[in-house]
This record gives C-alpha cells, sequence and structure tokens, in this order.
C-alpha cells in the first residue's frame, strides 16, 4: 500500500519597498534608468563612505509588520552578511539577524476549510544587491548597480502552508495589505515582490519536519503554483524510491517546467554575521509607533463589511473592486460626489474591466478621474448620451482621461431631444418602409426592431431608443 505523503511550505517574501531614495543613501530607486546611472560612493561600496538609514523605510516596515499582527522590536540593529559576489559591491549586504524589526506575527487567509492563520516568524529590513547582465555577444558579465541599496523587507512565514493554493492566497493576502499601505507596488513581473519557496514533504500524521528544498526564481503566482506541484512530486519519488532528499538551493525554469540544483545550502554562520559598526541601533519610541498606527488605512476585510452596509451593491461587486487599492478610492470618490453606488459599480465591473483585460492592464493602471466618471454617469442618468454613445465616450475617456461632457459638446454627440424633429424622421421611416410597416401590423413584434434600427441610423445615434420605440407604436 501506497504511503500518503503531507506538503509543508514556508516562504521568504522579498518585497522592495516604495521609498524615492535607497535604504542608505538618497539616490534614487526609480525602476528603469540606464545603467550604473542612480549610484554614488555609499550604494557602490566605497572605502570610507558611510551609511545612513532612511526613515521612509522604517515606517513602512513597521506599517507592514502592525498590518500583520507582529511584535515591533523596540530596541534593533542592522548586521552584515559576509559574501562575495560581484553584484554586491561592499563584500557583504546589510539586513538584520539577531534583532529583526518585526516578530511573532500572523495573517489569515481563506481555504476551503474556512479562515486559517499562517504565522509570520520575522520582517526584517535590508538592502538589495546589484544586478549581473549576461552578455552572450561579447562573452563577458557586466554589472549594473542600480538596484544596489534599494530598500527590501524580507517576510519570514512559518511552515504553515500545506498546499499551491494556501501559497497564493497567503501571497494574495500580502500583496493587498502591502498594496493598501502605498509600501510598494508589488509587481511581481517588475522583481518588486519576489517569493522563495522552502518545501519538504513527511508522511501524513508525521510530526517530523522532512529534508527542505529552497526553489528561487519564481516571477509570477502561476509559476509559484507549478513549481510547488513540480518540487513536491519529485521529493515523494524520492522517497518512494528509497532514497533521500538532499538540503540545497534549487533554480525553477517555468519554460522546462523543471528545478534544478543550484548551491547546497550555506548555514548563517558561514555568512559570519556581525553587527554593522557603521549604522547605531534604532529605538523605537511609544510616539513614533502611535504614530505610524494612526496612519494605518481602513485594509480590504473592514472595507467588505463597509460597502455592504454602506452601498448596497451585490457581494461579488465589492470582492472585485476592494480587490484593488486604486479601484476601491476610485470608487468611493466617484459615489462622494454624488453618483448612485450601483451606477458607479457597473461601469467600474462591466466597461473598465473589459477594457483592462483587453489591454492586459492592471487597475493600478486606471487614469480616469472619479470628477469625470461621475460625470459620465450623470450624462447618461439625464439622457442627455444614450448608452451606446457613453459606452464610446468611456473608452476615450479611459485612454486619455477626457471630460465626458466636454468631449459630448465638442464632438456633437447629444441626443435629440426635440420631440418634433424625432417625430419628423419616425414618419419619413414609416413612409420609407411600408413592408416592414404591414409585417408589424400583421402581428410581428420584431419588424419594429428593424424601424427602431432605420430610425436610430437616421438620427445618428443621438436618439433615446426607449423614446423611438414608443413613438413608432403611437404612430403605427
Amino acid at each position: 500500500m501506497s504511503k500518503e505523503y503531507e506538503t509543508v511550505i514556508g516562504l521568504e517574501v522579498h518585497v522592495e519597498l516604495a521609498a524615492k531614495t535607497k535604504i542608505f543613501c538618497g539616490c534614487s530607486t526609480a525602476f528603469g534608468g540606464s545603467p550604473n546611472a542612480h549610484t554614488c560612493p555609499v550604494c557602490t561600496g566605497m572605502p570610507g563612505s558611510l551609511p545612513v538609514l532612511n526613515k521612509k523605510v522604517l515606517e513602512y516596515a513597521v506599517a507592514v509588520g502592525l498590518a500583520a499582527n507582529c511584535e515591533i522590536t523596540r530596541y534593533c540593529k542592522f548586521d552584515r552578511k559576509n559574501y562575495f559576489y560581484p553584484d554586491n559591491p561592499q563584500n557583504y549586504q546589510i539586513s538584520q539577524l539577531y534583532l529583526p524589526i518585526c516578530r511573532n506575527g500572523w495573517v489569515e487567509i481563506d481555504t476551503p476549510d474556512g479562515p486559517k492563520k499562517v504565522g509570520i516568524h520575522e520582517i526584517h529590513m535590508e538592502e538589495d544587491a546589484g544586478k549581473l547582465i549576461h552578455d552572450e555577444w561579447e562573452d563577458c558579465t557586466l554589472v549594473d548597480y542600480n538596484r544596489s541599496g534599494v530598500p527590501l523587507i524580507e517576510i519570514v512565514s512559518e511552515p504553515d502552508m500545506r498546499s499551491a493554493d494556501e501559497v497564493i492566497a497567503y501571497l494574495e493576502k500580502l500583496r493587498l495589505i502591502i498594496q493598501y499601505l502605498g509600501a510598494s507596488d508589488c509587481k511581481l513581473q517588475e522583481g518588486s515582490m519576489r517569493a522563495d519557496v522552502n518545501l519538504s514533504v513527511r508522511e501524513k500524521g508525521s510530526e517530523q519536519l522532512g529534508t527542505r528544498t529552497e526553489m528561487k526564481n519564481l516571477n509570477s503566482f502561476r509559476a509559484i503554483a507549478r513549481a510547488i506541484e513540480g518540487e513536491k512530486n519529485r521529493q515523494i519519488d524520492l522517497l518512494e524510491a528509497g532514497e533521500s532528499v538532499v538540503q540545497e538551493t534549487r533554480r525553477w525554469d517555468d519554460g522546462k517546467e523543471t528545478s534544478y540544483a543550484m548551491r547546497s545550502k550555506e548555514d548563517a554562520q558561514d555568512y559570519r554575521y556581525f553587527p554593522d559598526p557603521d549604522l547605531p541601533p534604532v529605538s523605537i519610541s511609544e510616539e513614533f509607533l502611535e504614530e505610524i498606527r494612526a496612519r494605518q488605512p481602513e485594509f480590504r476585510t473592514e472595507k467588505r463589511k463597509r460597502y455592504k452596509e454602506e452601498f448596497d451593491i451585490p457581494d461579488y461587486d465589492i470582492e472585485i473592486i476592494t480587490g484593488s487599492k486604486h479601484m476601491a478610492d476610485l470608487f468611493e470618490a466617484t459615489v462622494a460626489l454624488g453618483a448612485q453606488p450601483k451606477k458607479v459599480s457597473n461601469w467600474l465591473m462591466v466597461e473598465t474591466l473589459r477594457i483592462l483585460k483587453e489591454q492586459e492592464l492592471d487597475p493600478e493602471d486606471i487614469r480616469f478621474s472619479p470628477e469625470n466618471l461621475a460625470k459620465l454617469i450623470a450624462l447618461t442618468e439625464s439622457r442627455a448620451i444614450n448608452s451606446t454613445v457613453a459606452k464610446e465616450v468611456f473608452e476615450v475617456m479611459f485612454r486619455e482621461n477626457v471630460d465626458p461632457e466636454r468631449y459630448v459638446e465638442e464632438k456633437g454627440l447629444k441626443m435629440v431631444s426635440d420631440e418634433g424633429a424625432l417625430r419628423k424622421t419616425v414618419e419619413e421611416v414609416i413612409a420609407a418602409n411600408p413592408q416592414s410597416v404591414q409585417d408589424y401590423r400583421n402581428g410581428k413584434e420584431k419588424a419594429i426592431g428593424f424601424l427602431v434600427g432605420q430610425t436610430m441610423k437616421a438620427m445618428k445615434g443621438k436618439a433615446d431608443p426607449g423614446s423611438v420605440n414608443k413613438l413608432l407604436k403611437e404612430l403605427l
């Protein structure tokens, strides 16, 4: 009889913080930029240069820690992690081993069996390394230090997850908390959120942990889910064959859907950690903590509850809208300008999501203002434009954030509300289509649709289909 196995997973998540400058110097953290343009003696590790902690980084780290129910370390220090690698200019990385900024937290995820708490062992602040670029043509490796010194927090979970689904739920939860805080945009594809997966398997019911491997190079939720599946099966196959799992770091190749060993796992002592002599310890006062606490935003869980009570929109709409801080802000601001909640959510749920999907954009990429969305809703409500024109105007507004009122005026898209002009056109359409008129009078209801279409065409789409329908029935 074959054994049943259980997967045990813990994550190390690196998040690039949204500070405008690096963690220990004043260089820009902007993504892109020509190689080595955002550098100075500090972030290129020149002898005699001194690091100074960026206060914004500390604020973000504490804010994330509070949101993840952590204890904040009131007296914390920076340590040097010593290793030699060309993208690491000082030959050490400044991190926190002994006294990390946050400890013993948790976040709650939804699973098919109900809510589950995933423990957070610690969160520490550290600097990012530079980036190596392998030039095939010249057969050499170049180094770009723009990323060197970019502020990171590393969120280390407890080994509390048991499946790829739980891992994705945990990452989604972290990403939303951090985006709501404005601490990072968490774009996996740009590397501002990166996850390493520690995974082991054991026989079901066993308390003993198996030997774990760490997987790197995971830059999408899909790759993470596939890597977990692949590594789980690889380890089970080894155990079934009577072999043992080796503790090592593996690199996932998403194209080939397989992982391969990079190096056997080093231990903390290999890095000869010691407190950084150039950086004074950080003492966190009660006032500082209170100030950060007071600035915490309303998170998704509270928003969901409030939307249900306050706006009376469907649960599905609430899920989608609160799934993005930017979309939730847009929704609330438009409603605050007097638009009806359900109307606002309809525009976001239908037209906005359609364009985002077509153009492969994130909700964070929405550029139109709440003012303009409120104006567009008002134009349709007052029947100044019909729904077809409204969709057309929305497309332009989505692209260029135009003022819908001005756009409708300039392009002459207002509906013809002149009863006389409409009646005259309807009469002309009736006269020009005797066959359809006959069909309608013979009981063919569908024939009126054709006549409505002809009238709309003659009015260049600037009539209300409802009024046209009513008038046709009256005249017929």
